[in-house]
């Protein structure tokens, strides 16, 4: 069985970050659809992306929503899924692991990572010899789940990070395929970044470790703290869907604060 690592960091505070609930002030939108599901005939194993070796979990599920987001603009028709070496590479470029040293590796903070996508972009192609930019990211409050699943509607997915209580990762090699909240083996093991792809009035689709599981609507309340909207200019050009709405000009000057070139 493969062993299912972690890698997420604590979550950093960057007040430069646009904050959803701030852009959608004063409006009312409509609930978001009832129902969502961006995996619908994708393959059934993604790839590990590294994360049964490496504490890379913040980088491979990056390369999760470029599957996600590929697979959905192409009708089903391709999905892009990059070389164990680029997600390796953005582990390196992103949070600073060295290959040399062995273990885990450091970790990775989810803004960080979503910082470097912005400004430099994740390698992709041959030999990583390309670079795939994010346009925009916003960050959305947790305990609004519409505003979670409008971002998950509206992006192809959402961008997590949460607290893994021990029974998710039993250590195994296998985590349960409903995540429920539970008070057995309950301690706190670590910080995991993964991808939401997909909702019902139950809870979330989530793609992790290659795989998918449902993240009940309790389990992400009692257990996330940082979700982020990713405008993917590809994923924007297809569907002509962004975070909050905005145009993809006003998402790009709300990024000026954080970007370099």
């Amino acid at each position: 069985m493969p062993n299912l690592r972690l890698g997420r960091l604590d979550r950093s505070f960057n007040p430069r970050i646009p904050h959803m609930s701030a852009l959608l002030a004063g409006q009312t939108l409509p609930p978001p659809p009832v129902s969502v599901d961006y995996t619908k005939n994708m393959p059934a194993n993604l790839g590990m992306m590294l994360n049964d070796t490496l504490g890379d979990c913040t980088c491979a599920a990056y390369y999760h929503a470029l599957q996600v987001w590929t697979f959905n603009t192409s009708n089903g028709e391709k999905i892009d899924t990059e070389a164990d070496a680029d997600v390796e590479a953005l582990y390196v470029q992103a949070c600073g692991y060295d290959p040399n040293a062995g273990g885990e590796g450091p970790g990775g903070i989810e803004q960080n990572v979503l910082t470097y996508l912005l400004n430099t972009g994740a390698p992709v192609g041959a030999g990583g010899a390309d670079r795939h930019k994010i346009a925009a990211f916003v960050e959305v409050d947790p305990r609004n789940i519409d505003d979670v699943k409008r971002t998950i509607a509206d992006c192809g997915v959402a961008y997590i990070g949460f607290k893994v209580p021990h029974y998710i990762v039993p250590g195994d090699g296998s985590s349960p395929a409903v995540w429920t909240v539970q008070h057995a083996n309950s301690k706190l093991v670590g910080g995991h970044a993964v991808i939401l792809a997909g909702y019902d009035a139950q809870g979330a689709r989530v793609i992790s470790w290659g795989q998918y599981y449902t993240m009940t609507w309790p389990f992400f309340s009692k257990y996330v703290d940082e979700v982020y909207a990713i405008a993917d200019p590809d994923w924007v050009e297809a569907t002509g869907k962004t975070p909050a709405g905005m145009s993809l000009a006003d998402l790009e000057a709300q990024m000026q604060a954080l970007s370099h070139g």
